[in-house]
């Protein structure tokens, strides 16, 4: 087992170097790159002092001739576009092994200094996310095949679908008209209020859970249908499988048995995707954040996207590459955990 987890390590660094070459070629050749934006709002800012100079066309020359030649091939060196890209990615990759991720285009400060500020937002959602689902899904799961067909499995049944077609960025929207615009029962967004500063322990306490609540919702609702007809289908042909019968015909009652042994050989589907979680715990979500304005990874991410910050976009990338690939290996040891029989060579 020892050797196959070594190879799975081993692996990450050709896996990482892929996703990131990919995404680095891209950030090249998609349009509107920092240098783009910026010849861009320079001419804005020429076209302004051509209109406002009663006709004049002074001002718009100086727009569109805003940098020299020269001056445009400073500013690609200084953005680093003035190399091939290979060559520019070797550098790149060569800052990161220094765990140095670059300088922001857009907040001119250390890529990781920026990042560092997001960690505790996007974390405190994607725990809480993480353990909300798990005591929804695992319970709802094992009532649901005990008592499939019922009126309980019925009645449930509606929610879980309704969760699963429904988008959670679109939970999010309704949660909001319904519960903060209409009802105002909970604030529109952010992650806590402008005067958190201000209040006691307990009152900031209650401030950040009252700022939590439709975020969460929205988070659980995009996850949580598809663990729990996961758990329940596991369930169903665990308690249909011929050792579970063996051992309530020697006397164990159905609840021991359910407890003893379909429940923790239900539970293998459930950590295979337990690892692959970590990333979405620490990266948050692009569109969750922005609609509730959560300053946390996701909303960063989603804006670097936007406004063509590629530094802070590639750091964002490296980070939750890494997670996804280490928490694929985490993965494989939950089986293992849960499932004896396992064997890894």
């Amino acid at each position: 087992m020892t050797a196959y987890f070594v190879r799975r390590v081993l692996l990450i660094i050709p896996t990482f170097i892929g996703i990131t070459l990919l995404v680095f070629t891209i950030t090249r050749f998609v349009p509107g790159g920092p240098v783009e934006r910026m010849l861009a709002q320079m001419q804005a800012m020429g076209g302004e002092g051509g209109s406002s100079g009663g006709g004049s066309s002074s001002g718009s020359d100086v727009g569109s001739n805003a940098l020299s030649p020269d001056q445009i091939k400073e500013l690609e060196a200084y953005y680093g576009f003035d190399k091939p890209v290979f060559i520019s990615y070797v550098l790149w990759l060569k800052k990161v092994v220094s765990l140095d991720l670059g300088t922001s285009t857009r907040y001119s400060e250390p890529v990781w200094d920026t990042i560092k500020e997001r960690f505790p937002v996007s974390t405190f959602y994607g725990i809480s996310t993480l353990i909300l689902v798990y005591l929804i899904c695992i319970p709802l799961g094992i009532i649901k095949a005990i008592k499939h067909n019922s009126i309980v499995d019925n009645l449930s049944s509606i929610f879980v679908f309704i969760g699963y077609a429904i988008p959670n960025y679109v939970v999010g929207i309704a949660v909001i008209y319904l519960f903060a615009s209409y009802f105002e029962f909970f604030p529109m967004g952010g992650f806590v209020g402008d005067e958190f500063e201000d209040l006691s322990t307990w009152e900031q306490f209650k401030d950040l859970l009252h700022h939590a609540v439709l975020p969460l919702i929205s988070y659980v609702a995009g996850s949580f249908a598809v663990m729990t007809i996961l758990m329940k289908n596991s369930m169903m042909d665990n308690l249909a499988a011929d050792y579970v019968r063996t051992a309530m015909a020697k006397g164990l009652s159905f609840n021991r048995a359910v407890v003893r042994h379909a429940m923790r050989n239900s539970l293998i589907p459930i950590a295979t995707s337990f690892g692959n979680n970590i990333s979405v715990l620490i990266s948050g979500s692009f569109l969750i954040e922005f609609i509730f304005n959560i300053d946390g990874m996701g909303l960063l991410g989603y804006e670097s996207i936007v406004e063509r910050d590629y530094p802070i976009v590639m750091g964002i990338l490296v980070i939750s590459s890494i997670l996804f690939m280490v928490g694929n290996i985490l993965s494989d040891i939950c089986v293992a955990i849960v499932d004896p029989r396992v064997q890894f060579k």
